[in-house]
């Protein structure tokens, strides 16, 4: 439950805490490196969470540090100018604290998922069976995907900005894993609609399924509980999702690689899903 508030209680103060800065910098309230300061703390955060929806990209590095150092510099700045003008600054430094507190707390405990070891993913178990609902509303088991290999992607959301640009990476290297005999599926808990509007953006048929109730999340091993950001329900999102997974399967559904990601924003590069399926199909190269 927290997570789902942290995240989007984060967002909020940061960006809040940024504009209440700056405001105050445009109108030239002392003191003024004090209100630099929280801009800085406040910001470095902030553009980095904007930076992840603007940018297209599907992975970060798991320690963003020139954002810890940033936020940091700007907190140092707010606690100098509480030492030199303390009845002036107020707690200026307090807000800015806060800032670098709670960019941690998203580093060490948002950012990450514990207890990912599934052995229900491990390479050479066969994939568990489990059902999955078509974008026609069809119940499908998931041994309906043996015969051919198979790229399952978890994901979780359109709301997740790595996410989308995960299955556009993919949807780039469609036609290489189609001549590998692959097939791409994706998977979420959100409304078909939603996954409707995301298959419109790119150009590859890669087919999308609905994880109703997320069951599928469960029995892999791979649930988020509330790990959609509060507010999001309103826009018919789930409040549990799937935390980010690959599995990639060959024609009997015997698992040939899995990555469970233990940080949301650190994901294997697309090449790797490639090279995968050469080694296991070197006669159809």
């Amino acid at each position: 439950m927290f997570r789902s508030f942290f995240i989007s209680g984060f967002t909020a103060y940061v960006v809040l805490a940024l504009v209440y800065a700056v405001v105050q910098l445009i109108r030239g309230m002392d003191p003024l490196f004090a209100w630099l300061g929280l801009a800085l703390a406040a910001g470095a955060p902030a553009a980095f969470l904007a930076w992840l929806y603007i940018a297209g990209r599907a992975r970060t590095s798991a320690h963003p540090v020139a954002v810890s150092v940033a936020c940091g510099l700007g907190t140092a700045i707010t606690m100098a100018a509480n030492w030199r003008y303390e009845a002036a600054s107020g707690t200026i430094h307090v807000w800015a604290g806060l800032c670098l507190l709670a960019w941690f707390i998203y580093l060490r405990w948002y950012s990450v998922f514990a207890k990912r070891n599934s052995t229900a993913l491990a390479p050479g178990a066969v994939l568990p069976e489990f059902e999955l609902q078509s974008s026609q509303g069809e119940t499908v088991s998931s041994t309906r995907f043996r015969g051919k290999n198979h790229v399952f992607v978890f994901y979780r959301g359109n709301w997740c900005p790595l996410c989308s640009a995960q299955i556009a990476e993919l949807a780039e290297q469609y036609r290489e894993l189609q001549a590998l005999g692959a097939e791409v599926i994706l998977v979420s808990s959100q409304p078909q609609s939603h996954s409707l509007r995301l298959a419109k953006r790119f150009d590859a048929p890669m087919q999308f399924f609905r994880d109703v109730s997320n069951s599928a999340a469960e029995k892999l091993g791979i649930l988020a509980s509330f790990g959609t950001p509060l507010g999001f329900q309103l826009l018919g999102y789930s409040t549990d999702t799937a935390m980010p997974t690959v599995i990639i399967t060959d024609e009997g559904g015997k698992i040939l690689y899995s990555d469970a990601t233990d940080n949301y924003r650190v994901r294997p590069e697309p090449e790797l899903f490639l090279n995968v399926l050469r080694e296991h199909t070197p006669a159809k190269l």
